[in-house]
C-alpha cells in the first residue's frame, strides 16, 4: 500500500495508472476509520482496479463553533485499517495542498441541501461540495462509494457529480451499525459510557416508527412525536431534528406515501449524532 500526501504525485500516479487501464475506485474519509468505512473498500474492490482512500479533514465542512480541531486523528491506526483492507493508497494531502494562499473557489449545490442539517450547518454542503470535486478531479475515479448514513450528503454529491457532468458512477452504500444499531461514526469515540448508552435509543426509535408506518400509521405529526419522545426518553439527548421528507428532494412531506426518509439529527452532550431509515409506503 502506498502512502501519497503530495498533489503532483497523486496526479502523476492516476496517469500511470490510466495508461495501464486500470479502473480506479475513490473512497473519500476524514480519517479515524471504522467498519463503515472498510465496508466501502471492500464494495470498491469488487468493482475497481485499483482503490484509492482519501484522508483529509476539511475545515471548509466545520462551523466556527464545531469540532474541527477535535476532530478524531490516528493515520497510524488507519494506515493499519486500510492496509487490512486492501486499499492500494492512502491519499493524504495537507491543508496547504488543498487550499493554497489565495484560494477562492467553491461549489455549491441547491435545493437539496435545504432542508435537514443545511438548516443548522450553514456553509456545511458547500464545504463538502468543494472538497470533493477537488478530490474528483485530482484522483479521476471512475466510481466513489459513499455512506448513506449521511444521506443528505451523498445525494447531494451524487446530485453534483450528475449535474457537473463528471462521469463519475457515486454508489450510495448502506449504514453499517454497532450491535445494538448505532450507526457507526468517527464522532461515536466522543461519547461517555452513558451518552453511548443513551445514543442507542436512535436507531430504536426510528424501528419503532417503521413499525408504526408498517402497521398503518400515516399521520407525519404522531410519528415524528413518537420518535421524539422516545429519543428524549434518555437523559443526556437533546434533538436538533427529527423529519419525515421525501427520499428523492428531502423535502418535509405531508403525507407518507412513495419512498421517504425518517432523518434525525440528536446531540448526546456535546457530540451530534446523525442517522436515518428510508421507508416504501404504497
Amino acid at each position: 500500500m502506498k502512502t501519497i500526501e503530495n498533489i503532483s504525485r497523486m496526479l502523476t500516479f492516476v496517469k500511470m495508472m490510466r495508461r495501464e487501464g486500470k479502473s480506479i475506485g475513490l473512497v473519500p474519509t476524514m480519517g479515524y476509520l471504522h467498519e463503515g468505512h472498510l465496508s466501502l473498500v471492500k464494495a470498491a474492490k469488487k468493482h475497481t482496479d485499483v482503490v484509492i482512500m482519501s484522508i483529509f479533514i476539511n475545515p471548509l465542512q466545520f462551523g466556527p463553533k464545531e469540532d474541527f480541531e477535535k476532530y478524531p486523528r490516528d493515520l497510524k491506526h488507519d494506515e493499519e485499517a486500510a492496509r487490512e483492507a486492501g486499499v492500494d493508497v492512502i491519499f493524504y494531502p495537507s491543508l496547504k495542498d488543498m487550499y493554497p494562499e489565495g484560494y477562492a473557489t467553491y461549489v455549491t449545490v441547491e435545493k437539496l441541501t435545504g432542508n435537514l442539517c443545511g438548516e443548522s450547518r450553514p456553509g456545511h454542503f458547500r464545504g463538502v461540495a468543494t472538497v470533493v470535486t477537488k478530490l474528483f478531479n485530482i484522483v479521476k475515479p471512475e466510481v466513489a462509494y459513499f455512506g448513506q448514513k449521511d444521506m443528505q450528503q451523498a445525494m447531494m454529491i451524487k446530485k453534483m457529480a450528475s449535474d457537473l457532468n463528471m462521469d463519475i458512477d457515486v454508489k450510495i452504500m448502506p449504514v453499517v451499525r454497532e450491535k445494538d444499531g448505532l450507526a457507526m461514526s468517527s464522532r461515536n469515540m466522543y461519547l461517555s459510557d452513558a451518552e453511548r448508552r443513551d445514543a442507542a435509543m436512535i436507531y430504536q426509535s426510528l424501528k419503532n416508527a417503521e413499525m408504526l408506518i408498517k402497521n398503518g400509521e400515516r399521520d407525519v405529526r404522531k410519528i415524528i412525536r413518537a420518535v421524539e419522545d422516545m429519543i428524549r426518553s434518555r437523559q443526556s439527548a437533546r434533538i436538533e431534528y427529527v423529519k419525515l421528507v421525501d427520499a428523492k428532494d428531502l423535502k418535509d412531506v405531508k403525507t407518507i406515501t412513495g419512498e421517504t426518509a425518517l432523518a434525525v439529527a440528536v446531540f448526546f452532550g456535546k457530540t451530534r449524532l446523525i442517522d436515518n431509515i428510508t421507508l416504501m409506503v404504497k
